[in-house]
């Protein structure tokens, strides 16, 4: 049992110090070396670039303003999220329950992808005004759908044929092949679409903070940036659009390790990964 324990531990510990971890790390030292030697060889004005210990230092005396601004989004991007997961499951079990749905619907869902959220978001938020983090979401929704409904489509009509006609075989119903092999299948094209969608929500959560441009206590973090760069606080500017970053990669690697922990123990491309 010790032994066991202490082959686990070290195999955090090399995954911990594995090149997927350092290797990025490194980059952006380097990055943020080049930026701060730039600044201060070209003399440039914060109000044009500011250097990454200015960044950091607004970041810590701004704390109290934009940390929660930052809640506010990561709270419309949630509600999105979950939104156009529950939604684009849905809709995907949908199309693979009859072929002449998946024809007739996804062109439209083809279409609502690819229509420009800045240009209906004013729409939505105008037919939503009397509530506005409702109209937020449905423009972070908007953008999140699309992924998760192409991606778990696709796994869900990517089924072995040989399995497919084993259940046929056996005589099994059309929901028990659903449960029983469709969704098995097209869960590692579910969890890609998640850690698309989860990215994309942050962003149609941002673009619609931008577009409804609200104000006050409950504004979001796009409302502190757009602020910041009007009054030429590019530093704060900065600060804010690497706390919202920071968040996008926090959502990535979240529903990257959650991916990991369900494939694991039954999926090839986990289980390749722990090799």
């Amino acid at each position: 049992m010790l032994f066991i324990r202490r082959a686990q531990s070290q195999k955090t510990l090399s995954k911990f110090f594995s090149a997927d971890v350092w290797a990025p790390m490194l980059v952006g030292i380097i990055a943020l070396v080049l930026w701060d030697i730039f600044v201060r060889i070209t003399h440039l004005p914060p109000y044009i670039l500011p250097g990454p210990l200015l960044v950091f230092k607004t970041l810590i005396t701004d704390w109290s303003e934009l940390f929660p601004s930052l809640l506010i989004t990561l709270q419309i991007t949630i509600v999105a999220f979950i939104a156009a997961a529950i939604s684009g499951l849905l809709m995907a079990i949908l199309f693979s329950q009859s072929k002449w749905i998946e024809r007739s619907l996804f062109p439209y869902a083809v279409i609502l992808q690819t229509t420009p959220i800045v240009a209906i978001a004013p729409l939505i938020i105008l037919w939503l005004k009397n509530n506005t983090f409702a109209a937020l979401v449905v423009c972070a929704w908007i953008v999140a759908f699309f992924p998760i409904v192409s991606n778990t489509t696709l796994g869900l009509n990517s089924v072995d044929r040989n399995l497919l006609n084993l259940f046929q075989l056996y005589k099994a119903s059309r929901w028990q092949t659903l449960l029983y092999l469709r969704l098995p299948s097209a869960m590692p094209y579910f969890l890609g679409g998640l850690k698309i969608s989860g990215g994309l929500a942050l962003i149609g959560a941002v673009v619609a903070e931008f577009v409804a441009g609200t104000g006050g206590a409950k504004s979001g973090i796009a409302y502190r940036i757009l602020i910041s760069s009007y009054n030429l606080q590019i530093p704060r500017m900065f600060a804010a659009l690497l706390l919202t970053t920071g968040l996008g990669v926090l959502i990535f690697v979240s529903l990257s390790v959650l991916s990991d922990f369900i494939l694991s123990k039954w999926h090839e491309s986990a289980a390749k990964q722990e090799n």
